[in-house]
C-alpha cells in the first residue's frame, strides 16, 4: 500500500533517515552484491538503495537530473552519492542490472512508514 506524505504539515513529512532506517534493518544478512566482469563495483547495493530512496523522495524528474544533484548538492554528496561519484554509465549498469537478488530478499511486509 502506497505511503501519501500530507505536504500541507511539514512537521509530519519524513527525513531521507526515517524512510532509509527499516531498510537498513530489512538488509541484516542479505547477500552481498558481486561484480560481475573484471571491474570492481563503483556502486555498492546500499549505495543503489540510498540513491533509489532519494530519488523519489526528492521527486527528481530522470536518473539524468538525480545524478547532477548528486554531483552537486552537499547532502547528497555526502549520504547518498558513492565516495568516489557515480557516473551516467555507471548508474545505469547498476540500476538496471544488478541487485534483483538482493531485492527479493527485503521482505516487503517489514516496511511500516
Amino acid at each position: 500500500m502506497p505511503y501519501a506524505i500530507d505536504c500541507r504539515n511539514k512537521a509530519d513529512i519524513p527525513s531521507f533517515n526515517q524512510l532509509y532506517w527499516p531498510i537498513e534493518r530489512a538488509v541484516i544478512g542479505m547477500p552481498p552484491l558481486e561484480a560481475r566482469g573484471h571491474r570492481p563495483l563503483r556502486m555498492t547495493f546500499d549505495d543503489q538503495l540510498k540513491a533509489l530512496v532519494f530519488f523519489h523522495l526528492e521527486e527528481h524528474v530522470s536518473g539524468q537530473h538525480l545524478l547532477q544533484v548528486l554531483d552537486e548538492d552537499a547532502f547528497a554528496r555526502d549520504h547518498i552519492a558513492p565516495k568516489e561519484g557515480i557516473k551516467k554509465s555507471s548508474f545505469a549498469e547498476a540500476v538496471n542490472s544488478r541487485g534483483l537478488e538482493q531485492l527479493l530478499y527485503i521482505p516487503c511486509s517489514g516496511f511500516k512508514p
